[in-house]
């Protein structure tokens, strides 16, 4: 749900009215000055907002411009530069509505943002906003990792991944070391379920390596190094059928013990994998435990909340809403329904939320999974304080937030994952 579900809350970048003006000629010194990228923050009062601006030269030596929106993960919004001097520049964006004029002294542009007549104070430095991620693992490494492909024959599709041993593996010595075959979130994502300069799936598998756990990591079909399927009309179904195929890799690989971590729409693929007896041990991190058009409905309703707009849609007026409208992936999420896979499964399962979530509500989804899922001594049904849709320790939990963040995954969690794996293996 990570991509998709996103997308179906507001998107927040406010909506502006264009101030009409004279294009303006610069001079190329004048020009020079500003080409390049600029960036500032906008503070809403609600939420803070990155904002970059991108000044070039075209092929006849006029201005142009773009705008980004990082936070929402909105690039490349055209523009067009209406004034540029020495010292000032207006710009303006018809596709958001939007104009931002402001006096320029060195490397700062200090000006104004307006929309639909409201105005906003916004400096721009400089450059690109640097992003700090300091969990990301860097080179050298005290483990191995090996680059491997597998197959979906049904799809046509091949896979291409990043199998990581752990400290002192050895394959003939020590089969009995766990593996986890990792499934991302909703929409195609990497072998890292890179988002917003995080890279999750890769700090898992991390931390995984360095606590005896094996992984297996890859591109979502048609994504990076995977090649082939069809990619226009996939649903939930054909990335679990996916999956399935993962863990029938690892198993002829020869390890013994073989589980899914799941984020989002893949701790629903986990179940998936589990209600068909393919999995020993299970981690759904923020899978949905109700039937999707109940899930999305309490997501689109909580992100309106957050963006200071009413959420009181009922299940049955989202659906009007979204339904046929030309997304095959959305139409088959809103009629799924865990609740059969949930029942079927006997292997142990870990399903977390963080309480800050505001595309997977916990209370809502943890309850559902709760429900359904047979007792089992070894499960894990927990929630984490502060935590967001990525297990990040946040304000809000609002999406706008996920970049802003450093942390790009609670260690916390990262320890009850690696204590979970261990216990759900021990004695078999």
């Amino acid at each position: 749900m990570t991509r998709r579900l996103f997308l179906a809350g507001s998107f927040l970048l406010l909506s502006l009215a264009v101030l009409s003006q004279e294009v303006a000629n610069p001079k190329s010194e004048e020009l020079d000055a500003y080409v390049g990228a600029w960036s500032g923050t906008l503070k809403t009062g609600v939420l803070d907002l990155t904002l970059v601006l991108h000044i070039g030269v075209d092929e006849k030596g006029a201005a142009t411009c773009t705008f980004d929106s990082p936070d929402q993960g909105a690039e490349g919004i055209a523009g067009e530069v209406v004034h540029l001097s020495s010292d000032s520049l207006m710009v303006s964006s018809k596709r958001i509505s939007a104009v931002f004029a402001g006096h320029r002294s060195g490397d700062s542009i200090k000006g104004r943002f307006v929309q639909l007549l409201n105005g906003l104070p916004l400096t721009l430095y400089r450059g690109l906003p640097q992003l700090n991620r300091p969990q990301t693992p860097v080179p050298p490494l005290p483990y191995t990792t090996e680059e491997v492909t597998f197959t979906n024959p049904d799809a046509g599709a091949t896979f291409a991944g990043t199998l990581t041993y752990p400290n002192g593996y050895r394959a003939r010595r020590q089969k009995k070391v766990p593996v986890v075959l990792m499934v991302s979130g909703s929409g195609q994502q990497n072998r890292d379920e890179e988002l917003m300069g995080h890279q999750p799936f890769r700090v898992i598998s991390d931390y995984l390596a360095r606590h005896g756990i094996a992984s297996l990591r890859y591109d979502d079909r048609g994504t990076g190094q995977s090649v082939g399927g069809r990619i226009d009309s996939v649903t939930t179904a054909d990335f679990a059928q996916d999956a399935l195929y993962g863990l029938r890799h690892l198993r002829q690989r020869g390890f013994k013990h073989v589980g899914v971590l799941g984020h989002s729409e893949g701790g629903n693929i986990a179940f998936i994998a589990g209600a068909r007896g393919e999995a020993d041990f299970l981690i759904s991190l923020a899978g949905a435990g109700v039937k999707g058009d109940t899930a999305l409905t309490a997501q689109y309703n909580r992100t309106m909340e957050l963006s200071g707009q009413p959420g009181r849609k009922s299940t049955a007026q989202y659906v009007a809403s979204v339904k046929g409208k030309g997304q095959p992936w959305l139409d088959y999420f809103l009629d799924y329904d865990p609740s059969d896979d949930l029942a079927a499964i006997h292997c142990p399962v870990m399903a977390v939320n963080g309480d800050k979530d505001c595309q997977v509500l916990w209370e809502l989804n943890l309850e559902g999974i709760q429900r359904h899922l047979p007792k089992n001594k070894r499960n894990i049904i927990k929630s984490y304080s502060g935590l967001n849709h990525l297990f990040q320790h946040c304000t809000t939990g609002a999406p706008t937030e996920y970049r802003q963040i450093e942390e790009t995954f609670a260690v916390e969690v990262l320890d009850d994952i690696v204590q979970f794996i261990h216990q759900a293996c021990k004695g078999r």
